[in-house]
């Protein structure tokens, strides 16, 4: 687990527990892996445009609207390449982002469909591990972000 991600549960007094799972390469395997619903998997999204980066949280089974992103914050962003994204966690490895922005100091976005779920699942950073949360504690680990509609299902 990403130490930054430890930190962070740490500092939001988050009960969490792991999951420990085979090396994937994608939330989708993580999921198979783990055998949990992909609809209960956190993922993060990265976007960027000149003036920085936006993560945008969905589901695992869903894509992200790009335009309905674009509109809320009045940007054209586009899809940041891994290495890109990278360079903001630089205790994650690449392609393992946990989607919790505020932890790295990352301006985010949470679709709504997460925002009532009784269990959610998300990257610890490392491709062999689930942090699993309740909904409750999700919310508080991405208190005061901006909540929408940013995806669609799969």
């Amino acid at each position: 687990m990403s130490n930054t991600v430890s930190h962070y549960l740490t500092e939001k007094s988050v009960g969490w527990e792991t999951l420990t799972h085979s090396e994937t390469g994608s939330s989708q395997e993580s999921a198979r892996s783990a055998k949990v619903d992909q609809g209960h998997i956190a993922k993060a999204v990265m976007l960027q445009d000149e003036s920085g980066a936006v993560m945008v949280v969905i589901p695992g089974d869903s894509w992200v609207r790009l335009d309905a992103v674009n509109r809320e914050l009045d940007r054209e962003l586009t899809l940041a390449s891994e290495s890109d994204s990278s360079g903001f966690f630089p205790d994650c490895k690449p392609g393992a982002i946990p989607p919790i922005g505020p932890a790295f100091d990352v301006e985010t976005l949470l679709d709504e469909s997460l925002t009532s779920l009784a269990y959610v699942y998300f990257e610890a950073g490392d491709h062999r591990s689930l942090i699993k949360v309740s909904g409750q504690d999700f919310l508080e680990l991405l208190s005061g972000v901006r909540h929408g509609h940013f995806c669609e299902a799969e």
